[in-house]
């Protein structure tokens, strides 16, 4: 059930989140059942654990190589898609003596969300 949430998903859902939602359909739900089934999933790669700089870190399952842009404001995180992701593997496999698999870069900024609103507040 905490896979099939995270599929339904964009959002990028923490711990906690997964918690609230699963908690409404199984009653006798831990908190700590679902950190436990999250490192089992991040452990067979069915879900990616992102570090997004807040308190929380956030899940997803998108096996699909892909960036993040991250809200330092409200701590939102969206998926962003650019290509070149393969050609950088390829370069780094050049420069050094890894056997590069993947690589991750997150964008940090302000969302348009927390920008309008910053705005507002500013008038």
């Amino acid at each position: 059930m905490i896979l099939d949430l995270i599929r339904s998903t964009d959002t990028h859902p923490t711990a906690d989140w997964l918690y609230a939602q699963l908690k409404r359909k199984i009653p006798s739900l831990s908190l700590g059942t679902v950190y436990r089934n999250l490192s089992i999933l991040n452990e067979q790669g069915l879900v990616q654990k992102i570090a997004a700089g807040s308190t929380f870190d956030r899940f997803e399952a998108n096996a699909i190589p892909h960036y993040h842009l991250i809200c330092e404001s409200c701590g939102k995180v969206e998926d962003f898609k650019m290509e070149g992701y393969q050609e950088m593997n390829d370069r780094a496999n050049q420069l050094t003596k890894f056997n590069i698999k993947r690589h991750r870069i997150d964008f940090f900024g302000i969302c348009q969300k927390c920008r309008f609103k910053n705005k507002q507040e500013a008038r």
